[in-house]
């Protein structure tokens, strides 16, 4: 019995690695994998000629998430939402921007943005607890004018 487990198991890890995807490793983080499977199917043909294409997938991806949001049922949104992580990464493969790249700049904004709220709350002697949405969020605003006035500088500086 054993042996016939470990026969099924080797047909299939053949069959994976005589597929195109099945080369693709899956213990990759979910964005790059990703990432190279849209690559690897697009070299096959397997893409939309169009930019169009892609974000007409993306509003029809959209789409299906309101519909799983009205539902509130926690698998399908977890599939539409995946749906949409898919489609984001393959749109940035189109556009040429790495996913990687692109979400670490902005978790690097974020995290930016949130200690501007916290040193200004704490000028203001509160701390997080002390304040509350609309105040938090008039200083992340702040924090974005602050740095958009920053980048034009350095642009006008070059």
């Amino acid at each position: 019995m054993m042996k016939k487990d470990s026969n099924r198991t080797t047909k299939r890890e053949k069959m994976n690695r005589s597929s195109l995807l099945g080369r693709i490793p899956k213990d990759l983080p979910a964005l790059r994998r990703a990432f190279l499977i849209t690559k690897t199917v697009s070299g096959v043909g397997f893409d939309w000629p169009h930019l169009k294409g892609v974000l007409k997938k993306l509003k029809e991806e959209l789409k299906e998430f309101h519909e799983a949001l009205s539902s509130k049922n926690q698998n399908r949104l977890r599939e539409e939402i995946g749906d949409l992580l898919f489609v984001l990464t393959n749109l940035s493969r189109v556009l040429g921007i790495d996913p990687e790249k692109a979400l670490q700049t902005t978790i690097k904004k974020f995290i930016h943005r949130f200690q501007y709220i916290e040193k200004s709350l704490l000028k203001r002697g509160k701390g997080l607890q002390q304040s509350n949405l609309l105040e938090m969020d008039g200083l992340w605003e702040e924090a974005k004018r602050k740095e958009k006035k920053r980048v034009l500088k350095k642009r006008r500086a070059k």
